[in-house]
């Protein structure tokens, strides 16, 4: 079974993102991040689906910023904007829905989002309400390094890790690049293509997950297509944790209400934890991590 090489320890200023990983990786653990669009079907409901997932053990939880062009995203997500946006969903509206949230749970919480609702708030502004709401990290899916100087220079100092995307496109170089401007864990796209739930994980990504681990120590979050608990478990053995997104919004597009969409979100993620912390997923701590800083 192959090893996960990640560092065990962070630095003592180290945040939510890190430690997490940290704990993860010393448990032998593969980590699962959860994905949903802030806003469906309205804040209020987000929140407590945001709290169930936390205690159903989702350990970092990505909130999509719903915006009106969403050109990453498949079918499903794309709904999930819609009603969002319906709701009165913004950028201003989910940084308020953190702040409720941090009162309650310690769960890393994750910004995913478009460039333009963040450039329409203006940098500086986003990035100073997103550290004192208590956001984690940002990942802006069409913002690239070569683009992001000035970007990750206001958010870094305000303790805001910023995530970029690699892709199975992506050349050896291109994941050197790509991995020196990322913190806290590396997204790894698992298929070209939009998101959306797969029956199957691609052949090739164990290579592609090792191309990546030879660019970055960072921890290496598989997405993209993510869905099933076989999914999960086969990641297990060669990532360090699965970002699951599209069943997750499936399960709140059809619940009836706030309370029953909170109800099948945690049974999901429990289910998709069963399938992290057992079988082939459960893993072994590196020979020789105890000792890296």
């Amino acid at each position: 079974m192959c090893k996960v090489a990640t560092s065990l320890e962070p630095g003592p200023s180290a945040g939510r993102i890190a430690r997490r990983f940290a704990e993860l990786a010393r448990r032998g653990e593969l980590g699962l991040v959860a994905y949903l669009t802030a806003g469906d079907p309205s804040l209020e409901a987000s929140e407590k689906i945001v709290l169930a997932a936390a205690e159903a053990g989702a350990d970092v939880i990505e909130l999509g910023v719903p915006f009106s062009d969403p050109v990453a995203d498949g079918p499903m997500i794309q709904r999930a904007s819609e009603r969002a946006l319906k709701s009165g969903t913004t950028l201003a509206g989910i940084l308020d829905l953190v702040g409720r949230l941090r009162q309650k749970t310690e769960v890393p919480l994750v910004l995913f989002s478009y460039y333009n609702p963040i450039l329409q708030m203006g940098l500086e502004r986003f990035a100073d309400a997103a550290a004192r709401a208590g956001v984690d990290g940002v990942l802006a899916t069409d913002l690239t390094p070569e683009e992001a100087s000035e970007y990750r220079s206001i958010l870094r100092p305000r303790g805001l890790d910023t995530i970029f995307l690699a892709a199975p496109t992506s050349t050896d170089s291109r994941l050197a690049r790509i991995s020196a401007a990322t913190s806290g864990f590396l997204y790894l796209i698992s298929r070209t293509g939009v998101t959306g739930t797969r029956d199957a994980l691609p052949e090739d990504l164990p290579v592609l997950v090792r191309r990546a681990r030879k660019a970055t120590r960072l921890p290496i979050a598989v997405g993209f297509g993510i869905s099933l608990p076989t999914h999960v478990s086969v990641l297990g053995g060669i990532a360090d944790a699965a970002v699951v997104g599209s069943a997750i919004v499936a399960e709140i597009e059809k619940a009836a209400a706030p309370e029953a969409a909170a109800e099948n979100v945690a049974k999901l993620i429990r289910t998709l934890k069963q399938a992290g912390t057992s079988g082939v997923s459960h893993r072994g701590i590196p020979a020789g991590s105890e000792n890296r800083s």
